[in-house]
């Protein structure tokens, strides 16, 4: 067995978020592994301004405080996503809040948005930004995802306030809107409260000088009805997003599952979540005609997967789940497999095969 394999196997014996925490020890450390071989030019992709080696990230989730940013990009991945990140610091929910369902390849998690806060994350991306300048290397593409504190009178202001301290940092910035675990959080997803929410972000990102101004996305759930996912491609169109994820974690429990936990209160992520989340994904891109650009993300586990998100409108995608069961050699497999595949139907560009399926 292989030493990749036996920290597998050793870490699928602790408790989730004790396996976790020692994985982000371990990467801090210099322990993880790391992927020299450079992209097929045919995953490059150009978007926002920025130039992706790959379509492929790391979602929001895994790297809370931007604590591994280099060693995860080291993987392959062709860009990452820190956060859900909160102003002031807070604990989240009680412990226990992360189950395994192993048998299902999912996890469920009630986290509830557990963060050091602004002041730490600008502190780490700082120092990483400023490591790689000090080096003359490329950072790496990076989205800061902005959340709002459990307790906050106002959530529009929180976001506000984390985007004018993380946009000079970020590639792009990423509101979360959708995560489960924070009372009230998914009525922010409704017409007004959006446009409000873009609004006061967008006043203080323009207040900024225009190098720290990066695209605003949003982050969505993928549980919404036919009229509240209408309703959200006409806000993305109308207020000119830069962006929606799509989408979070579901609240849904599917007949299939098997996994001792299934019961357990939270957001489900996993192989359960791919056909809900690509079907959520490719009504948007229909809806909006693909003028708003998308990042697909849930149950994405293998290359296949991927090229799926990418053939029902997804520009970049995402993954984070199905790494706590197959390790992080799962980027370069896949990355290799989606480029055959894009060779194989005659694609020559990643950009020519996105919403290929509606065509």
């Amino acid at each position: 067995m292989d030493r990749t394999r036996l920290a597998r196997a050793v870490l699928g014996l602790l408790d989730p978020e004790t396996a976790h925490a020692l994985t982000l020890w371990a990467l801090r450390h210099g322990l993880g592994p790391a992927r020299a071989v450079p992209d097929d030019p045919v995953l490059a992709v150009r978007l926002w301004g920025r130039d992706f080696a790959n379509p492929l990230g790391l979602a929001a989730g895994f790297d809370k405080n931007a604590t591994v940013i280099g060693p995860t990009l080291r993987w392959g991945f062709g860009f990452v996503e820190v956060g859900s990140i909160t102003p002031a610091p807070q604990p989240g929910n009680p412990r226990p809040r992360v189950f395994r369902l192993a048998e299902d390849g999912a996890v469920i998690n009630r986290l509830g948005f557990p963060s050091l806060g602004l002041a730490a994350a600008v502190a780490r991306i700082g120092r990483w930004r400023a490591h790689a300048e000090a080096k003359g290397l490329p950072a790496g593409l990076l989205g800061v995802n902005l959340g709002t504190n459990r307790d906050s009178p106002d959530p529009a202001a929180d976001y506000a306030e984390g985007a004018r301290a993380l946009a000079p940092f970020a590639d792009y910035l990423a509101v979360n809107v959708s995560s489960p675990n924070t009372p009230g959080l998914r009525a922010l997803q409704g017409r007004d409260q959006l446009a409000r929410i873009v609004g006061q972000v967008r006043a203080a990102i323009a207040a900024l000088p225009a190098a720290a101004q990066p695209p605003l996305l949003v982050k969505i759930a993928p549980d919404l009805s036919a009229a509240a996912i209408s309703e959200i491609a006409a806000v993305a169109v109308e207020l000119k997003l830069a962006g929606l994820i799509v989408g979070n974690t579901t609240v849904a429990r599917p007949e299939t599952l098997a996994g001792g936990h299934q019961g357990e209160a939270g957001g489900l992520s996993g192989r359960p979540l791919f056909a809900p989340s690509t079907r959520v994904l490719g009504e948007i891109y229909r809806l909006t005609e693909g003028r708003v650009p998308l990042i697909g993300v849930g149950g994405v586990g293998g290359a296949a997967d991927a090229y799926a998100k990418i053939r029902a409108g997804a520009s970049l995608v995402q993954l984070y789940t199905a790494l706590i069961y197959q390790g992080p050699g799962l980027v370069a497999e896949i990355t290799a497999g989606l480029a055959a595949l894009l060779r194989r139907d005659g694609f020559s560009h990643v950009s020519e095969a996105v919403g290929a399926d509606h065509r």
